[in-house]
């Protein structure tokens, strides 16, 4: 070292222990750091500071080293390392104001890579016998922590070489900690000790002593803890300690058993938690002495408590303590703990599934179910000893309410038997059962009552689910049965369930259904009512109607698989072909209901090659087919109007074609973009079933006179080219745009404006970027400003719904063209006869599209388009509110209010303080849709009050008084609730308002609707209490 080094060192050394600056260690540290001088001519250069005689010289001394050991202790030596310990190791039997110091330095040395073999024996050795740890300040006892910590994690070879006197010395370390954050890292070493194999020797019960003390956690962090420690790591760090050895069995439960006597819930749930998780590590001879123990606590938990968290926590613990029990081996020489355990739960809980009452049999019930589902062995004995006594008692009972209890207990075994099998392929426990279980099923399916057929369904579902407790005749039965009820339920709740039923078993079954129920169905949906008088007529047709809607109904619920999709949806096709010829007599209703089955089918249908033509090639051209006649007809003919030219039906067949184009494989979909863009530009019928079409047809060009059947298809163009994948390309699509603007912009009718507009955005927004996409929509621009400015209002609808559309395609994927759209659009605003079209436009623009624009349609949407947008155009709102005549405001506050509804409430608490005047103001508009949007976004904010919305209390408080009479009751419901939430406000600001407040409520107490006069009450109960001792 260098003379001027060593005068450096002398000086900063000097300047740390007698000047007490601190920020000298930084700079000794650097030094070191940069090669001037070594540790250990450091700890020459504090020699006469270590050999002082003032305990508080020697202190900062060791300090000193200790913090630049804290920055270098990766470049030390072995050798340096090796001496540092020896020094510190008898610094620690110094004075007691060193050791902190010390713990410190040893602290650095133990995450040192270099340390020498022994060293870290020898540091705990002296640490353990030098140190009184519980006596330490809390960053001392910390630091004693991770430095075990440290040394569990890369010395465990050597602490396992202590033996049973590491384990004895962490105990007397840790005996007594109060500090939750030291009890985490205790917690964690004890962890340690006992996960890896420590030996614990004859301190396994100190060692649990020590941790179980805290057991459960009664820990609640302060508010705004900056440590952010939680009850919860807590908890689950200690479990992890108890639970990890069976050595702590016989210290455990006996525990567990004491603490679930608690009348705190969260100890009783903690014990139960503990207990499953234990368990899962003990075997049955750690169990056997405190089983009948264990059983009694838990029959008690679930016969008496009141929450169902506690209950479900103690079945859980019971199906682990009876799979625990089914791990054991069976010798001749052992007794069967399983069995002997399970004959406890059934001497106590059989017997009350025979109660003429029946009031005890669903805990018992539920207790005998989570033992059953632990294990196959566990199921084997409780079925055996259970299923006969409730078969017996199904059979023996009259009243349907007991009958319908039993038949859902059974249920419950039944999944209970599924859970514990290990393979699907292996047969079930009730196979003995099983003609038993199938008559009680099919008997139940007769009865009359509602709620005995719903739950028979259920277990005809559960049934059919277990391999071989339903055989090939049971199965033809059950689609029998369910094929009844079908046609001829009329309870909307056994309706769904039967339904739901005959899904389930499509799915597992599919062929009985293709030969029964597809057939019996068909017939009954085709077949027409008889006539009769006028009255007996519309009750039948009611009645048919009904039939033909579940019928509808449950041929898409059972069509999963491919072979009943080939089968079922010809039939729905069928139906729309009928009520198109006119053949058989379906309604409007019944059209659309049966495409909604299709659009079902489409939806959930498995996503094979073998479906996707089956849509490519059948259903879509048929539905194109069938659509296309019935436009043509309508032109054609005065006389019938076929359904299918209305536009439910159209709206209906959309997202038919739509989910099953998004679905399709990249080569179908492109031939059936390919195909729909032929058809709509250049009238190529070639691909469509019954090709009699005329030629010429031009579905996309203007037609003659006011003739808008053919122009209205074009909404089945939108969902077959705009739900393709993005990576799909769409022929043509240039001429296809220009086509679909045309129509926007020139058509009258108000469905096909709406759907080319819709069509135009779809395309637009997955369109590749580049200069033709931007001189597309230049174009377009500048023709709907056009339009929009132009004095004739038979235009400005249109150009204003073709605009509206654009903007959210752009406004989805950031195109940066939006904004000329979204400038427009403000501008609007300030329209006397756009204006509160434009308003309303934004609701819109906003929010989520369920036809098209959506990702279900493969749209490009990018993350938080709609705060990117408030944050870019609220500051224009506002402006424009302040500029605009009175008259023009309301359209301002009408679009802020549509703007904010749609963002997350999040969002909307952090930015609506800055717009509060606005919002406060469109509570005063007399729009009921702005005020009731407007209060939606007030009410969460309201429940949290920034300081702005204090000041503005009194503007507050009148708006939401004058909107409690509103006609509206949803206005005035939400007013209400809002005026609750002011209660909470600081008292000194609210109290003045409390007598004007009890006042305007009086009258809302005596309003027509129940609901409203319920908000007033609590509003009212609210305001009286205000200033009131115990009062809010």
């Amino acid at each position: 070292m260098m003379a001027a080094d060593s005068t450096l060192l002398l000086s900063l050394v000097e300047e740390f222990v007698s000047g007490l600056q601190d920020s000298k260690a930084k700079d000794t540290a650097t030094g070191v750091k940069d090669g001037k001088f070594t540790v250990l001519q450091l700890v020459e250069a504090l020699g006469p500071s270590l050999t002082s005689s003032q305990s508080h010289t020697r202190a900062r001394g060791v300090q000193l080293l200790s913090e630049v050991l804290q920055e270098c202790y990766g470049i030390l030596t072995e050798t340096e390392v090796e001496v540092l310990i020896a020094f510190y190791e008898n610094r620690l039997k110094d004075h007691y104001v060193i050791t902190p110091a010390v713990l410190q330095g040893l602290g650095a040395l133990t995450k040192c890579t270099v340390l020498p073999p022994g060293s870290a024996v020898s540091m705990l050795r002296s640490l353990f016998q030098d140190v009184h740890v519980q006596s330490l300040m809390l960053t001392e006892r910390a630091c004693v922590y991770k430095m075990l910590i440290d040394l569990t994690a890369t010395r465990e070879a050597e602490l396992k070489g202590l033996g049973a006197d590491f384990v004895f010395g962490f105990v007397q370390s840790m005996d007594g900690e109060r500090d939750p954050r030291n009890l985490l890292l205790a917690f964690q070493i004890a962890k340690n000790i006992v996960l890896r194999g420590y030996d614990l020797g004859k301190f396994a019960e100190e060692l649990f002593e020590v941790t179980s003390c805290y057991f459960p956690i009664d820990f609640s962090p302060p508010p705004n803890d900056p440590h952010g420690i939680t009850k919860e790591e807590l908890i689950q760090m200690l479990r992890d300690v108890l639970t990890g050895t069976p050595r702590f069995a016989e210290f455990l439960l006996p525990l567990i058993i004491e603490k679930l006597d608690s009348d705190v819930p969260s100890s009783k749930l903690d014990s139960l938690q503990t207990l499953t998780a234990a368990v899962s590590q003990y075997e049955h001879k750690d169990l056997a002495e405190f089983l009948e123990g264990l059983w009694a606590s838990l029959r008690r938990e679930v016969f008496q408590t009141a929450s169902e968290k506690i209950e479900s926590a103690g079945l859980a613990a019971l199906t682990a303590l009876t799979s625990c029990l089914s791990r054991s081996v069976l010798n001749s020489d052992s007794e069967d703990s399983l069995s002997t355990f399970l004959d406890l739960v059934l001497k106590d809980c059989k017997h009350h599934l025979s109660e003429p009452d029946l009031k005890l049999v669903w805990p018992s019930a539920k207790l005998l179910q989570a033992a059953c589902s632990a294990s196959d062995r566990a199921s084997h004995i409780i079925t055996a000893a259970v299923m006969p006594s409730l078969i017996e008692q199904y059979n023996s009972r009259a009243q349907c309410s007991h009958r319908r209890t039993l038949l859902e207990v059974v249920q419950r075994f039944i999944l209970s038997v599924k859970t514990c099998r290990s393979s699907d392929n292996e047969e079930s426990v009730l196979l003995a059962f099983r003609p038993s279980l199938c008559s009680m099923v099919f008997s139940a399916l007769t009865e009359t009552n509602a709620s005995l057929q719903i739950t028979a369904n259920s277990v005809l579902t559960s049934l059919a689910q277990q391999r071989g407790l339903l055989l090939d005749s049971d199965i033809e039965l059950a689609v029998d049965h369910l094929t009844r009820l079908v046609l001829t339920e009329d309870d909307a709740e056994v309706s769904l369930a039967v339904v739901e039923c005959a899904g389930a078993l499509a799915a597992l079954h599919p062929e009985a259904f293709i030969t029964k129920l597809i057939p019996r169905l068909k017939k009954e949906m085709f077949s027409e009512p008889m006539d009769h008088d006028n009255e007996r007529a519309v009750s039948e047709r009611r009645s048919h109607h009904a039939v033909r809607q579940r019928c509808l109904s449950a041929l898409a619920a059972v069509s999963t698989q491919p072979s009943v999709v080939q089968e079922s949806t010809p039939v729905l096709l069928e139906v729309l072909s009928s009520a198109h010829t006119g053949s058989v007599g379906f309604s409007v209703e019944e059209v659309v209901l049966a495409c909604r089955s299709l659009q079902r089918i489409a939806e959930q249908v498995q996503d094979t090659e073998e479906t996707g033509r089956c849509f490519h090639d059948i259903i879509i051209p048929r539905l194109l087919s069938l659509a296309l006649q019935a436009a043509l007809q309508g032109e054609g003919s005065p006389g019938r109007r076929s359904p299918l030219v209305e536009e439910a039906v159209l709206s209906a067949m959309v997202p038919v074609i739509s989910t099953s184009c998004s679905r399709l494989q990249p080569t179908l979909a492109g031939q059936t973009a390919s195909r729909a863009v032929s058809l709509f530009l250049h009238g190529d019928v070639s691909f469509l079933p019954d090709n009699s079409f005329p030629s010429h047809i031009q579905l996309l060009k203007k037609q003659q006179g006011d003739s808008w059947s053919q122009s209205q298809m074009v909404c089945l163009l939108m969902g077959c080219v705009c739900s393709l994948p993005r990576s799909v390309e769409v022929p043509q699509i240039e001429e296809l745009l220009s086509e679909l603007e045309e129509m926007s912009c020139a058509c009258s009718h108000p469905l096909s404006y709406t759907s080319a507009a819709k069509c135009f955005a779809g395309l637009v927004n997955k369109r590749p970027q580049g200069d033709s996409l931007d001189s597309q929509i230049q174009s377009s621009v500048k023709r709907v400003c056009r339009e929009l400015d132009s004095a004739s209002a038979s235009v400005r609808t249109q150009a204003f719904t073709f605009m509206i559309w654009v903007a959210k395609a752009l406004l989805l994927r950031y195109h940066p063209l939006f904004t000329t759209l979204t400038d427009k659009l403000f501008s609007l605003l300030d329209n006397a006869d756009l204006g509160p079209m434009a308003a309303d436009g934004f609701t819109l623009l906003m929010s989520d599209s369920s036809d098209i624009l959506n990702r279900g349609c493969h749209a490009d949407i990018r993350i938080m388009y709609r705060q990117r947008f408030f944050s870019e155009n609220s500051d224009k709102l506002v402006r424009g509110f302040n500029a605009a005549p009175q008259e023009k405001k309301p359209n301002y506050l009408k679009a802020l209010s549509n703007i904010v509804n749609t963002l997350p409430k999040q969002v909307q608490v952090t930015e609506l303080p800055k717009l509060l005047s606005l919002l406060l103001e469109a509570l005063s508009c007399p729009d009921q849709g702005v005020q009731l949007s407007t209060l939606s976004c007030l009410q969460p904010v309201i429940m949290d009050p920034p300081p702005v919305l204090v000041q503005q209390l009194e503007a507050l408080v009148s708006r939401l008084l004058a909107l409690t009479s509103s006609p509206a009751m949803n206005v005035r419901i939400t007013s209400l609730r809002c005026i609750h939430a002011v209660s909470r406000f600081p008292e000194h600001e609210v109290l003045p308002f409390r007598a004007r407040v009890l006042r305007a409520l009086a009258r809302p107490l005596d309003d027509r609707k129940r609901l409203v006069r319920s908000e007033a009450v609590k509003a009212r109960g609210q305001w009286f209490l205000l200033g009131s001792p115990g009062g809010s």
